[in-house]
């Protein structure tokens, strides 16, 4: 099984998707395929049987054409030029002018008077509107082209409109030449001329606002550099990122971007990793230190060795995840599709309909064919085949851009029904592996100084404790100094001499071995009942520091606890470690509900129970002993800090591990699809109010095709506008 991103050319509404993906999906050997409208790609999972010019070979069968495989770093911008839209725009006024000025009193051209020189008249607005059926000759002919394969779309709507009123015109200028001087009054070139040039202006909003939905994704694959240094032979040389190869060194100096993700191999930087990790704050980087492209260096130099190169990035996978979510679909989009597949026929009907009736009720038949040109041009699905798939591109770049990872469109619809949020707690309400909880200092240096001592001897030695202490210092940047005699005493700690100072390290057990009064007792106990691991400090006989190390609570775990139950969530912690120490953390975050000593099995199970009793369940994890209950729940949620099966298992990731991005979630649900359903409101009630009035139906209001093209055009910029909204989500 594979799975590819075509881009697709040629599409302009809901019908055309629809029918490239009712086509992709009766192919044999394609076992899922989805179109988006917004982004022009296709999303195809297929079998092994077939290859790439298979399935472009389809989407040509389909009546479009295939643009090649979907490559961020490669896309091309699509060629909307403006000027040629501003000319055909002067050209719409001046065809306006001359046609309807008259009407209102405007000054007339006397040699385009319809009164006093008809023929010249007609010859203008017919070489005019001439003009405009060539501008749009690509709408035509795909219109044309989709309703010969029975498969009509916006642009047969468009081209049948256009056709009828330019036909009809013509005939009555060959009756006015040959001696008919009232069929200037029958002419309505001026109605072809506007609703192809309104056509193309809302097509170039509409591309335009499309850009616009696509920027957080642009932003993400411009965060890596095109070139990067390459040391060779003894020598940096510069060279194009896309001819970089697995373990290959390579340089980065002050100011540039990391080009590939990679490991340390000399020297020591500060780099900026904000745009994945969401820490404002530059981390440290030193030999054997992972890095990540797109990073920038700080301050310092350092080589590092090529690893995961291009699409395998951490930051290439994001934006294939992003890309790949907008593909799926919530239910309500493909309720929407459907619809949309059914609409352009039913208005094709319609609309002969209408032109039937009034030929058959005696009404002239320039009478006759305004009815049916407003008809098929008004009703033009632009506005509801954006409706979903926009709100949809908007929201979950807006999601990346948060540092919310959406795999999967249908969590937008999902996550709003959602009432119980079960977390893990090591790892994901904590963080997980030990950090320093609390120092105590009874010495006169100052943290970093005692740290830095502190930290010299605890770096030679290969106990739990005495690591999680070395990742701390690391952290901070601390210094460390160098250390002589130094020694490991099993059950009791470490020695060592620094700058000609004794140091000892180790629990309770030195100060018995140095024969030293326990004179924080008092300390130690409050540390040692919040559930910490005590490292006692003593420098030349002296306790100098009392260390407690403990799984503490993720920085705005609590907030997030605090703000789901505002917005009346249930909230469960589950753990498999003892029940005492999940208390106590339970108890600092707030929550009520705990669920201790589990087995992964158990996980699921509790998410089962739950899901049978009607709840709707999110589970938020990060390790593989939550990767089944992560699958299992409504809707998954992983830490990026999280094992890799956790992140596959997932259908959202936080990118930045900050829980309280879940909340932002919660905000971003809620809010797509009010604007969803809005959308689909203004666009179902615009063609049930303005269909009728386009047939004739409310007495006393009439509409031309020109007003008909401006009212389609109105129509889907107030979706596209609407859908925008979601950018400013908070």
């Amino acid at each position: 099984m594979k799975k590819i991103i075509l881009n697709i050319g040629g599409m302009s509404c809901a019908a055309c998707a629809s029918r490239i993906e009712k086509y992709l999906n009766k192919q044999e050997g394609v076992i899922e395929a989805s179109v988006n409208l917004v982004m022009a790609q296709a999303f195809i999972t297929y079998e092994d049987k077939l290859n790439v010019l298979d399935l472009e070979r389809f989407i040509k069968e389909a009546g479009y054409s295939s643009l090649g495989i979907y490559n961020p770093k490669q896309e091309k911008k699509e060629a909307h030029k403006g000027y040629i839209l501003i000319v055909f725009g002067l050209l719409a006024v001046f065809t306006l002018y001359i046609a309807m000025g008259p009407m209102i009193n405007l000054p007339e051209i006397p040699l385009f008077s319809m009164a006093i020189k008809p023929y010249n008249y007609a010859i203008l607005l017919g070489v005019l509107a001439t003009s405009f059926i060539l501008f749009g000759l690509d709408i035509m002919i795909k219109g044309i082209k989709n309703l010969i394969s029975l498969s009509p779309n916006m642009d047969t709507l468009v081209s049948l409109g256009v056709l009828a009123s330019y036909l009809y015109s013509i005939y009555h200028t060959i009756l006015l030449f040959m001696g008919n001087d009232m069929m200037v009054h029958e002419l309505y070139f001026e109605s072809c001329a506007l609703i192809i040039f309104f056509i193309k202006l809302g097509r170039f909003i509409d591309f335009h606002s499309k850009e616009k939905t696509k920027s957080a994704l642009k932003e993400l694959v411009t965060i890596t550099p095109s070139k990067a240094l390459l040391e060779k032979d003894g020598e940096l040389v510069e060279v194009e990122i896309g001819s970089i190869k697995p373990h290959d060194i390579l340089v980065c100096k002050t100011g540039m971007k990391i080009a590939v993700d990679g490991t340390v191999t000399k020297g020591n930087a500060y780099v900026d990793e904000s745009f994945i990790t969401g820490e404002s704050k530059p981390v440290k980087k030193s030999v054997g230190d992972k890095v990540l492209a797109g990073s920038i260096t700080m301050d310092g130099v350092i080589s590092y060795e090529a690893i995961n190169i291009g699409p395998d990035s951490v930051i290439s996978s994001i934006v294939k995840l992003v890309v790949e979510a907008t593909g799926s679909k919530p239910h309500i989009a493909k309720v929407a599709d459907k619809i949309s597949g059914y609409f352009v026929p039913g208005i094709i009907i319609i609309a002969l309909l209408t032109l039937i009736s009034y030929l058959v009720l005696g009404r002239d038949v320039s009478f006759a064919i305004n009815r049916f040109v407003s008809v098929l041009v008004i009703a033009c699905p632009c506005a509801l085949g954006l409706a979903t798939p926009l709100a949809v591109v908007v929201s979950e770049g807006a999601s990346a851009k948060k540092g919310i990872l959406i795999k999967n469109s249908t969590v937008l619809e999902s996550v709003k029904d959602i009432d119980t949020v079960i977390f893990d707690k090591t790892g994901t309400l904590t963080y997980g592996k030990l950090k320093l909880a609390k120092m105590h200092n009874y010495s006169k240096l100052d943290e970093k100084e005692l740290l830095s001592y502190v930290g010299s001897v605890e770096a030679l030695s290969s106990h739990p404790l005495a690591l999680s202490l070395n990742e701390v210092i690391k952290e901070k940047g601390i210094s460390l100094l160098e250390v002589k005699d130094f020694k490991e005493m099993p059950g009791i700690g470490v020695k060592g001499e620094v700058l000609n100072k004794e140091i000892y390290l180790g629990n309770e057990k030195v100060l018995d071995k140095l024969k030293i009064k326990n004179t924080i007792s008092k300390d130690a106990k409050e540390l040692a009942n919040a559930g910490a691991s005590l490292i006692y400090g003593v420098i030349d006989k002296k306790i100098v520091c009392l260390l407690g190390m403990q799984d503490i609570v993720r920085e705005n775990s609590k907030k997030t606890v605090s703000e789901l139950k505002k917005m009346h969530k249930e909230v469960i912690m589950l753990t498999g470690d003892n029940a005492v120490t999940a208390k106590k953390i339970a108890s600092v975050l707030g929550i009520d509900n705990v669920i201790a000593e589990v087995t992964p099995e158990v996980k699921n199970k509790v998410v089962k129970e739950k899901q049978d009793k009607g709840y709707k369940v999110m589970m938020v994890g990060d390790g593989i002993n939550d990767a089944i209950s992560l699958t299992a729940a409504h809707v998954g949620v992983s830490l990026n800090s999280g094992t890799d099966i956790a992140g596959d298992s997932a259908e959202v990731i936080l990118i930045h591990n900050d829980l309280y991005d879940i909340t932002t979630l919660f905000k971003i649900s809620n809010k797509t699809m009010k604007i969803i359903k809005e959308n689909l409101f203004w666009a179902f009630l615009y063609n049930m109010l303005m269909v009728p009035i386009a047939i004739g139906l409310v007495k006393g209001i009439t509409i031309s095709p020109a007003l008909a093209s401006l009212a389609m055009m109105v129509s889907s910029l107030t979706v596209v506008l609407n859908s925008l909204r979601l950018r400013k989500v908070k």
